[in-house]
């Protein structure tokens, strides 16, 4: 070819050549310039080269130059910058372009064909036009990413020349009478536009931007997103074939590989996603709503209109994607359609008889009868197909993350407003609330990534119909009503499923609760030897879940068979009836496999419309749970002005005053404190005192504003220092609402139940607060926590769980008490801080926390206590009764004016008179405190060396459990054989067989098929060929007998492979579960103080519900679409061996993609689950210490927090629908690709006679499936991996030793009274946690005698507890033995030996259910001993005055009842199973001093022949013992009768009780 043809069209004309630039017929016309240069063809055509290729000499240096000097760019993120105007347009324009050139080379090769020589001038411009095109776009990008905009002078002019050459042609070919009849006519006119409308979008930059022509350009500045380099979702930045391809995921996915995805590595949201933002849109709604419905604001239809109004926009937009993606996938069943039509024919293309400039022109349906066109437009109607709807799926989930964002804000906002009353009296639970953040704002994100199917389902349907009836006319018909008539049988199965699935959810729920509840008391029921009892109880709400678990798997099963057979059934029908009906009908491979492929398309939408109708209503449902929650009572702010203190005299008094106050908890229920009052003095200590029960706490929550005030006033003197909110309120600043607004100032405040942060010990002390290190050391010295966190395994870093589980009730109380200490505010409340404390920490706390760092500090307290023996300290003291005032004002009011009063306390408090009045002990106290202290921290450092050992073995399993995070594992194929081979010997082949079968048998359907239609069609053509008049017509039945057994049995494996999948998961499930539970509750005590409760349930609960619910359809699903895949590969490759070769390469890339994908999706997942966890953990603990942020005043600081959190989970949601699309969208193009080749393999291979048309068909057929479950296949790959994790973690558990039950004595041998006297001895006892821990107790000697009262003190960590624990051989005896009426207890079984012997723990724990069930729970005695019990434990009174008596409802962990309530329950408990040895580990703790005094009493008289040992924090409670053990660091230290003890001077002893004074 003549190098220079385009310049000079003349110089071809020499030597002949097979390819030549215009053709060499030998009188050629091409070359004919008579009529002038610009009427022969050959030369426009040239002449359209020349604009592209002076784009591609122009823009290859630059570009070169460009890539080169990368590194030079400034630090944002340049590379998706995109600031030109008309960006998007530009790209679309282009892509069309694309388009356009690819059918005109197309065209040109095909109507090129029918001349005797090559003209290249038909397709060569058109493949320069392309190369010019892809340039152009490139070199766009790379100027607008770099901010060089004067370089984009050379697209200006390269889109003019382009558009004045096409224009020059287009003229040419009207007036030579070209028209629209030919194709080559319409693409010229179209490029034309295009080359137009880039120049329009090339000359607008200009206009804009200003770069040239103008003097100053514009200056414009990146958004900050981009400036800020910790946004790394660059989804809203990219162009647009990045945002199609998710091309921007690429590094982000192949980092994952090298190391863990973390919150540092996914950044920030970018502004428009941040949860603020959202809420910020949807309250705009909302409150548009309201102002156009004032009537009813906050109904589930305004929320409907604000959700739509605030998210509607990017809906449509997706719907949009929707149903081009669904019209675009209809390409596939025509071009098949049209391929085997066309192959069946040879190919041959109807020679075009028009001949205008020397060529052959070709009209569009010439075009579209060769085969290998159609195999082309099928493959970009694919990618484009793919690209829609990966786009639309992008778009609707972003918008149900953003929208859950905004909503979940939107629902803490409320909780922050919330009436207390509403959260204790149970018209709101904690629960309900956190299912609100939890399930329903999921539901409706659900739903709106699901919205658009709505829409474009029905479309989808009618147009798939339409389709058919013209293909198949009548019988298409029957076939596509079989689907639809199935439709509502699927819809019925599907309701039916969500109410299995529903009924499965409330049972376990019940028994997690039950679990639970086991969990947490674990240690009491294995002290009673209850666990038969509990695990009995679970057991049999886990059978009621099994039962529905079975209903879930049986509609599952129905609900995938019914997926599989539908299409075959549809089939069946419609061929069979097409076939015998319509004799004259056309029965070709063409319209059956192009009917096929239609089938195929129109089962989806049906099977997706249950679950997108179940969600629709599951929407509206949380959407009516929304909004009653939302219009649920607030807390009342007080507007009344004039109840500000303001007065000098006044405000210098009295911090807060209380003026005849009538508060309620309900609105409807009777007041809960009457008459209230009070006044609280500036600056001092007011101690409020009273029985348990009489309303001390909720008077300090009415102060602070909790309860729902009748009548009367509260004031706040107004001079509240703000410094701690770090907001300055001086009154100047304060505009009119805020005055009104801010009653009072923030309140460090303590509750009863200490409230503790899922957070480090540090931050919850700190409160977030600015950290100060010594204000920090003296409140972490005045609660005494040194020693307690020198235990903790990261010291004050250390987490504390939910809950602060993994601390005991005096360290959290103690945790809670030292962050009110730390705060700055001027007035401090504590509630009862000393309940849960031994009487050093009490002492220490009191003098050097509350006396010390706030008294002196001239700082209002108001201290809640039981202790009545610190009232001398007290400046102001307020009695309480029955929620009345009894009396307030000093002790020295009350003494003259109460002396009743005062003497009951004095009696109480085991004074003497003079001491009491003369308050010496003040001026005493520090001397003995300093002697104490340092006697603490000795202890303290003692104690420290015991536990080194721990932290050592501990921290080393924080390392294990790290490296085993952040293994990048392979596929957990070990976790996926425990999980098969638990289902028995028996499933396992059946479920392969049956799978197996199944592919086989649905591949011989259509294989079988193929061969019916081809030799129907041939039947069809031989007559025609042969004239034949008296020809038989072909006789169907045959093939349609085949055709009928194969489906059915199709239909029937299909039935049997998805039972068998189901009733394997049921099968693996039970035994799991059942093998969990028994291993958990025998496991020894030491397995749950080392295992964080929270991981152990989520066994039960996260990981059970995988295996039960999620396990089983993920395998079903995976081995469905890998046996699909293969089956479709082998199918093709069968009929064109020519695509192995091709097939290979891309085998590659597929497992590159999968394998990277898998671990980002992994990392992802878990990212995802993890900042879940905190988000919801965050509302619950807000809503648990609603009262104590509200009186900090912190309702900000959380808000801020909730935000933060809410950001990072959508974040890693956000990424990982990222990465799910980037995968997809690979797999797709790679299927698109697989269609694509195996459409040019078969055709080639039929139009030279090796295989016939049917075939093609077949193979076609399934390499359309193959696009559509690769995907599937990986998604599920990756899910199993993840899901199998479940299973990997239940059989780590399943790995624990369990605690030996089994005793060397039978049960024959054990007397049956045993112990019946109680004598009890300890020879040399020595005892330890664990084999690998120092012990506890050394070498321990006692005698106890049957009928004693023994008492035992000594410090924390002493060894007492464990003292009590060893007779119940919950800790490791390795060294002598304790005697129990005669028998070791070491050879009794551990059940026995636990269920003879009764104790009191320390923390109280009750148990959800009746009274009855709390006090008896194996059902053995009778009401009467019951209610002897409770009068015993001074509660009959209570359990009388409730409703149902002894069957009144205990709520979960005994809520209903006050704490100290709860300890008198436990002790009933003891009472109630008379047993001759009786423990009581501190077990009057958090009780007042009047009730225990009755106590001690009771315990004396009705314990009088039993074995009584006290383990105290009050020394006073056991000087009536007969005899007192004093211990220290695990050995008996003294051990005599308590009155010789306090005569010898230098006794441990008589230095506690002068301590307790």
């Amino acid at each position: 070819m003549c190098a220079e043809a385009e310049a000079a069209p003349g110089c071809a004309q020499g030597p002949a050549m097979a390819l030549a630039f215009c053709g060499d017929e030998g009188n050629s016309t091409a070359y004919n310039v008579d009529h002038g240069v610009l009427n022969n063809g050959c030369f426009v055509d040239a002449l359209n080269v020349v604009p592209h290729v002076f784009l591609l000499f122009i823009t290859f240096p630059i570009l070169f130059i460009g890539w080169g000097s990368q590194s030079s760019k400034v630090h944002i993120h340049h590379s998706t910058w995109l600031h030109f105007p008309g960006h998007n347009l530009r790209w679309i324009l282009t892509f069309i372009l694309l388009f356009v050139l690819v059918c005109e080379i197309a065209e040109g090769i095909v109507s090129d064909g029918v001349s005797e020589s090559r003209h290249l001038h038909l397709y060569m411009p058109a493949g320069m036009a392309f190369l010019a095109a892809i340039t152009s776009v490139v070199y766009y990008h790379n100027i607008e990413t770099s901010n060089f905009p004067k370089l984009l002078i050379a697209l200006l002019f390269y889109w003019t020349l382009a558009f004045i050459t096409k224009t020059i042609k287009f003229v040419k070919f009207c007036d030579n009478g070209v028209g629209f009849s030919q194709l080559r006519f319409c693409l010229t006119g179209l490029l034309v536009v295009l080359y137009g409308m880039l120049l329009a979008v090339e000359i607008n930059v200009i206009r804009v931007r200003r770069y040239v022509f103008f003097k100053t350009p514009k200056e414009v500045k990146p958004p900050e997103d981009l400036q800020d380099l910790g946004v790394r979702f660059l989804q809203p930045f990219v162009n647009l074939l990045s945002k199609g391809t998710y091309w921007w995921m690429n590094t982000f996915i192949k980092t994952a590989h090298k190391k863990p995805i973390d919150l540092k590595t996914i950044g920030k949201l970018p502004i428009a996603m941040r949860a603020l933002t959202n809420y910020i849109r949807l309250n705009e709604a909302f409150e548009a709503q309201k102002n156009k419905r004032s009537s009813s604001p906050q109904g589930s239809r305004s929320i409907w209109r604000a959700l739509c109004c605030a998210f509607g926009r990017p809906l449509l937009l997706s719907s949009t994607f929707r149903i081009l993606a669904d019209l675009l996938g209809f390409a596939g069943p025509l071009c098949i359609s049209g391929i085997v039509h066309n192959v069946g024919k040879g190919n041959n293309t109807i020679r075009p008889q028009i001949k205008i400039l020397g060529v052959f022109f070709i009209s569009s349906q010439e075009f579209l009868s060769n085969a290998y066109v159609l195999a082309v437009l099928l493959f970009f109607a694919l990618l484009l197909q793919r690209t829609f709807l990966q786009a639309s799926y992008y778009v609707a989930i972003e918008t149900g993350i953003n929208l859950r964002g905004a909503i979940q804000t939107k629902i803490y906002n409320k909780i922050m407003q919330l009436s207390t009353s509403n959260m204790s009296m149970g018209e709101m639970t904690a629960g309900q609330i956190c299912n609100l953040v939890a399930i329903d704002t999921n539901q409706l994100m659900w739903f709106f990534f699901l919205c658009p199917n709505l829409w474009a389902m029905p479309v989808q349907i009618i147009v798939g119909i339409l389709l058919l009836y013209y293909l198949l006319g009548i019988s298409a018909l029957i076939g596509a009503a079989v689907i639809i008539v199935l439709a509502p049988v699927q819809y019925f199965v599907a309701t039916k499923l969500s109410q299995a699935q529903r009924s499965t959810l409330e049972y376990s729920n019940e028994r997690l609760k039950k679990t639970n509840e086991m969990l947490r008391g674990i240690k009491l029921l294995k002290l009673y030897a209850w666990e038969h009892i509990f695990h009995s109880s679970v057991e049999e709400t886990r059978q009621k879940e099994m039962t529905s678990l079975k209903s879930f798997a049986l509609y599952t099963s129905i609900s995938i068979f019914m997926n599989a057979a539908i299409p075959i059934a549809a089939v069946l029908i419609t061929f069979v009836v097409h076939a015998h009906l319509t004799r004259k009908a056309d029965f070709s491979p063409s319209v059956a496999f192009a009917s096929l492929s239609l089938f195929h398309i129109l089962v989806s939408p049906l099977f997706l419309l249950s679950s997108v109708v179940r969600s629709t209503v599951k929407a509206l449902v949380s959407v009516q749970k929304l909004s009653e929650f939302l219009s649920s009572e607030e807390i009342g702010e007080e507007h009344d002005k004039s109840s500000e203190l303001r007065s000098a005299d006044n405000h210098s008094k009295y911090q807060a005053v209380i003026t005849n106050g009538f508060f309620t908890w309900t609105p409807e229920g009777p007041p809960a404190l009457s008459n209230i009052d009070i006044r609280i003095p500036q600056g001092q200590l007011t101690m409020i005192v009273g029985q348990v029960g009489c309303g001390k706490s909720s008077l300090l929550l009415a102060i602070l504003g909790e309860m729902q005030k009748i009548s009367g006033n509260i004031s706040w003197t107004s001079c509240t220092s703000d410094s701690e909110t770090g907001e300055d309120f001086s009154p100047e600043k304060e505009s009119p609402v805020d005055m009104e607004v801010r009653k009072r100032g923030a309140v460090a405040y303590a509750s009863q139940k200490p409230w503790l942060l899922n957070a480090t010990v540090e931050e919850n002390i700190t409160f977030e607060s600015s950290f100060n290190k010594q204000r920090y050391k003296a409140v972490i010295d005045a609660c005494s926590l040194q020693p307690d966190i020198d235990i903790l395994p990261h010291g004050d870093q250390t987490q504390i769980g939910e809950r602060g589980i993994n601390l005991s009730g005096g360290q959290r109380q103690r945790i809670s008490v030292a962050r009110a200490l730390y705060q700055q505010t001027n007035v401090v409340f504590l509630d009862d801080p000393f309940s849960a404390l031994d009487i050093h920490l009490s002492d220490h706390l009191m003098q050097e926390g509350i006396l010390k760092m706030l008294r002196e500090d001239k700082r209002t307290v108001v201290l809640v206590t039981h202790k009545l023996q610190y009232l001398p300290h007290a400046g102001w003291i307020i009695a309480m009764k029955d929620g009345n005032i009894q009396r307030e004002g000093t002790l020295k009011d009350i003494q003259k004016s109460e002396t009743e009063l005062f003497e009951h306390w004095k009696t109480l408090m085991n004074r003497q008179d003079q001491e009491l009045e003369k308050e010496t002990t003040i001026e005493e106290n520090p001397v003995l405190e300093r002697h104490r202290r340092t006697m603490y921290s000795r202890e303290a450092l003692l104690k420290d060396d015991e536990e080194d050992e721990e932290e050592v073995t501990e921290s080393d399993d924080e390392d294990n459990l790290s490296s085993v995070l952040h293994q990048r594992a392979k596929m957990p194929w070990r976790a996926c054989g425990k999980y098969l081979s638990a289902a028995g010997i028996l499933l396992l082949p059946l479920l392969l067989l049956s799978q197996l079968l199944k592919h086989t048998v649905m591949v011989a359907i259509d294989y079988c098929l193929a061969l019916w239609t081809e030799r129907a069609i041939s039947f069809k053509i031989e007559p025609d060929t042969k004239n034949c008049s008296q020809c038989m017509e072909f006789d169907h039945s045959q093939y349609s007998k085949v055709f009928s057994i194969l489906c059915c049995l199709g239909i029937i494996l299909c039935l049997v492979t998805s039972i068998a999948v189901e009733w394997t998961g049921l099968k693996v499930t039970k035994k799991l579960h059942s093998s969990l539970l028994n291993k958990i509750i025998l496991a020894p005590m030491r397995f749950f103080e080392t295992t964080p409760l929270g991981s152990i349930l989520n066994r039960f609960s996260a990981d059970c519900n995988t295996i039960d619910q999620h396990i089983p359809a993920t395998l079903e699903c995976l081995s469905r679409s890998t046996l699909l895949c293969v089956s479709a590969l082998a199918v093709i490759s069968y009929v064109t061996p020519m695509f192995l070769i091709a097939l290979v390469p891309l085998a590659i890339m597929c497992y590159f993609i999968q394998k990277y994908f898998r671990v980002a999706s992994r990392d992802l997942q878990q990212l995802d689950d993890s900042t879940q966890l905190p988000l919801l953990s965050h509302f619950s603990e807000t809503v648990e210490g609603l009262t104590t942020i509200r009186a900090f005043r912190y309702e900000a600081k959380f808000r801020q927090k909730l935000l933060e959190y809410t950001d990072s989970n959508n974040i890693a949601s956000l990424f990982l629908t990222a990465a799910n699309r980037w995968l997809e969208v690979r797999m797709e193009y790679i299927g698109a690709c697989v269609v694509l080749i195996a459409a040019v393999t078969s055709i080639t291979s039929c139009l030279y006679n090796k295989i016939t048309s049917g075939l093609v068909g077949l193979g076609l057929t399934y390499a359309l499936m193959v696009s559509n479950y690769l995907n599937w296949m990986v998604r599920n790959l990756a899910d199993m991996e993840i899901q199998l994790g479940a299973v990997k973690r239940i059989n780590g558990l399943l790995k624990t030793e369990a605690e030996n039950y089994e005793g060397l004595l039978s049960s024959s041998q054990i007397p049956q009274n045993w112990p019946d006297r109680g004598e009890i001895q300890i020879q040399n006892l020595s005892v330890r946690y664990d084999s690998n821990l120092k012990p506890v107790l050394k070498h321990v000697n006692a005698h106890i005698s049957p009928g004693q009262k023994i008492g035992i003190c000594g410090r924390t960590g002493s060894g007492k507890s464990s003292f009590s624990l060893a007779f119940f051989r919950m800790v490791d005896t390795f060294e002598g033995r304790i005697i129990i009426d005669g028998i070791d207890i070491a050879k009794l079984p551990l059940q026995t030996l636990r269920s003879r012997l009764s104790i009191i723990l320390q923390d109280p724990i009750l148990f959800s259910g009746t009274i009855r069930f709390n006090l008896d729970p194996e059902k053995k005695c009778t009401d009467s001993m019951l209610w002897e019990a409770l009068e015993i434990a001074q509660l009959k009174h209570v359990v009388k005055a409730l409703p149902g008596g002894l069957d009144a409802i205990v709520t979960e962990g005994g809520e209903n009842f006050s704490q100290g309530q709860r300890q008198l329950f436990c002790l009933a408990r003891a009472f109630v199973r008379k047993t001759s040895i009786f423990i009581m580990d501190e077990a009057t703790a958090s009780i007042d001093m009047a009730t225990e005094n009755i106590l001690q009493k009771v315990v004396m008289t009705a314990f009088a022949d039993r074995t009584v040992v006290t383990i105290a924090h009050r020394v006073h409670t056991i000087l009536n013992s007969d005899l007192v053990i004093v211990m220290k660091r695990g050995v008996i230290l003294e051990y005599d009768k308590p009155e010789v003890l306090l005569e010898q001077e230098d006794s441990v002893f008589a230095s506690f009780v002068q301590a307790d004074k």
